[in-house]
Parts: structure tokens; sequence; C-alpha cells
């Protein structure tokens, strides 16, 4: 079985409270995109973990876990990471954690040049976490990266790093920035290569070995669907694909097909970052529920901008997905709400719509919000059966109007408080 779990919206969906529930039914857990300019948050028994290159599965004692060739590794980032989770007891070893070989790895001067392009963009920025991801992705494109296999061949990688910061310096004292220094790149490299160096191994053979030898595999996805490069709000996106499709390419088993894919989609709506967000709700009512919800960036803690569901946006994200069913999380914050409400429309340029709009069309839509009876605390139930008549008439509403079944909904942050939907 090959599954993906993947953000319907705009991210932060709570795509690791679902990996780290549906993972003990998997062999393996796969990053396969995006770097750690989002986190994921898990609350279980060992506590409460915020998670932004390690796989979700890491919690588990039962899973390996990959990091593909499709995601940008911070090693610096990585080797932290890796001492803050060994600190508070969790095992990480080659034989629990594995790195693609094949992965390009995100350098100090890619966080730099991220910092300089949004300070130079001002009230026109993107949004971006600066955590340079956007300027490696550029890089690996234009064949311009270092990979984790290079540091194997540390005199092969002087010589390439020498020619790399060359060209990145015509880039960068443009900027009028100091020119990077090339010893310093490489010493970085060395010093963090150290540590990660035991976990890089050839994942697409892996992999292949694993789906030959009939091991349950899951696709982890950053971000949602809205924040992919091609099929996102674009320029507000992230710089890799969040797609499902994707999965398989970018852990490394781009011959491999999914079996099935769970979108993952909250009861209300969220947002980090800039852009298009059209549901989005102000004042007082806003800051309610971003307290509600506590709705901060798990990488970053940044304010999340909140609205309710976003019907339009959340259409069209199962279908982009792909998605055979969906697990809605967080529906136990709208429980102190007697009116919820939804976004069922946009109206651009008076005419009302249910199709998610994109380019200007988007930046010009306004939302159609109708409200609908609130239900209480749902915070108890663990069973369908269990939830308030109004709580089951808005799943449904919900299930209805985005066209995929829910499975599952998430009644708190614990691993165990959720309610599987037979």
């Amino acid at each position: 079985m090959l599954t993906a779990i993947v953000g319907i919206n705009w991210g932060d969906e709570g795509k690791g409270r679902m990996v780290d529930l549906l993972s003990s039914d998997y062999d393996i857990i796969c990053r396969y995109q995006g770097g750690n300019n989002a986190g994921h948050t898990v609350v279980n028994e060992k506590g409460k973990f915020i998670l932004n290159l390690l796989p979700s599965g890491i919690l588990r004692d039962t899973t390996v876990n990959v990091i593909g060739n499709g995601v940008v590794v911070d090693i610096e980032h990585l080797t932290n990471e890796i001492k803050m989770l060994t600190d508070r007891g969790i095992k990480i070893t080659p034989e629990n954690l594995k790195i693609s070989d094949k992965a390009i790895i995100c350098l100090p001067y890619h966080k730099m040049q991220d910092i300089m392009e949004e300070e130079r963009l001002a009230d026109k920025k993107f949004g971006s976490t600066r955590r340079g991801i956007g300027p490696v992705y550029s890089d690996k494109y234009m064949k311009k990266g270092v990979r984790m296999e290079d540091l194997f061949t540390p005199d092969k990688l002087h010589e390439h790093l020498s020619d790399l910061v060359e060209w990145k310096n015509i880039t960068v004292t443009g900027y009028g920035h100091k020119p990077v220094d090339a010893e310093e790149i490489f010493a970085w490299l060395m010093k963090y290569g150290e540590v990660v160096k035991p976990y890089v191994t050839d994942v697409s053979k892996y992999l292949n070995d694993a789906v030959a030898g009939g091991k349950n595999i899951m696709f982890e996805a950053q971000l949602g669907a809205l924040r992919d490069i091609d099929f996102g709000i674009y320029p507000y996106t992230s710089s890799s694909y969040t797609l499902a499709a994707f999965g398989p390419i970018g852990a490394g088993i781009p011959g491999a097909k999914l079996t099935n894919t769970i979108g993952i989609m909250k009861a209300y709506s969220t947002c980090v970052g800039e852009g298009p967000f059209t549901c989005e709700m102000f004042g007082d009512e806003a800051e309610a529920l971003r307290k509600a919800g506590n709705e901060y960036g798990a990488a970053t803690g940044r304010p999340r901008r909140v609205g309710p569901f976003d019907i339009p946006a959340s259409r069209y994200g199962v279908r982009v997905q792909g998605a055979d069913c969906i697990a809605l999380t967080k529906l136990d914050v709208l429980s102190g709400m007697e009116k919820i409400p939804v976004c069922v429309a946009y109206d651009v340029d008076g005419t009302i719509t249910t199709d998610f709009p994109t380019g200007e069309r988007l930046n010009r839509a306004k939302p159609v919000v109708k409200y609908v009876d609130g239900f209480g605390d749902v915070s108890h139930c663990r069973k369908y059966e269990e939830l308030p008549e109004n709580a089951k008439k808005y799943v449904k509403m919900l299930e209805e109007a985005v066209g995929a079944h829910i499975k599952y909904i998430s009644v708190g942050a614990g691993r165990e408080e959720y309610i599987e939907v037979k």
C-alpha cells in the first residue's frame, strides 16, 4: 500500500498529527518535498514535538523514515533537529532514518539571498519564511546545487563549491552584500556533513526494494495544494510540488503508483504568509478563532491568518490532490461558536461561483458567507454517533461540498482524540 498524506488548503492543516496517528499501519514514512520552511506539530504520549525536516513517523519505533530527493536539506537545521529529539529520548539511527544521496543541500548563502530578496520586495514580498527555500530550488533547477552525495568526495566538493561561489557572488554583491567566502561555506559543509553522512544512502534503491517486498509506504507532504508551485496561488506559493502525484517522484520511486490519497483539511481556514486569502476574517472575531485554535506557525511562530471553512478553495484542493478521502482536523475548535460562518462561494466581478479562480480573478474575489448553527463541545466524542446532531450536519455539509468522504475527524490534539467514520 502506497498512501499520500497531503494538505488540501494553504498548509498547516494538521498533516503531522494525522501521519503520527496513521503511521502505525506503515513500514516507511517519506518526506518528498519542501525543506525546513514549515513545521508539523505532533502531540502524543511522548510529549509535544515540532518537526521541520524529519518525517513525523520518526516518533514511532516501528517505522523507517526517509528524506527523499525532492527535499532541500539545511544540514545545520537537521543536525539540531536530530539532537533535539535524541535529547528527549527519541531513537534516531541509520536504520530508522535514511536521507537520499540525491537530495540538495540548502546552504547559508541561500538563506542570506532569501532574506535580501524579501527585504528588497518590501510591501510586494511573497511571505517567505527566509529559510532559503526559493533560492536553493532555483539553484537546483539551474544545476548549481550541492547534493548530499557530494559530502563523500570533499576534494571534488571544494573545487565545485569554489565555482558555485564565484557565480553566486555576482548576485550577492549585486544586492550590495559582501561576497560569500567559499572556505566558510566549505567548513560549514564539513562540520554538519559529518553528522548527517551516516544517514545518507541510495534511497531510490531502498524504496524500490521495499515496494518489491510488499512494504507499506506513506508519503508525507509539506504545506498544501494552494501552495503548489504550479497549481497554487502563484507567485505566493512554495517552490516545490506539494501535490500527491509528486510523492513517489520526490521520495525516490518515480515508477511507483499511489494506492490512495488522504487529504487533510481543517474545520475552518488558516493561512500563513502573503497572497490572496478570500475568506479571511479580521478583528475580534478573527482573534478569538486564532486563540481558540492556537493558530501560530509551527516553524516561524507567525500568527496565522484565519477564516471560515472555504468551500471553493477546498473543492479545488480535493480535485488537484486527487483525494480519495478526507481527515477533518480541529472540529473541537469550533465548539464555542453559537453560529459558524462558512464561505460557500465567491463573488468575482458580480458573478457568484463555487469554482476556485486563479490570477487576478482570485485577487478580486469576495467571499459569500452563510452561517450555520453551532454544535457545542465535541472533544469527548470518540464515535461518530456521539457527535451532536448539528456537528454531524456540519461534517456532512463539508463532505458533500468538497466531493470526498470524511473518514477521520480530529476532536483534539492528542494521538487518540479522533473519530474514524466507518
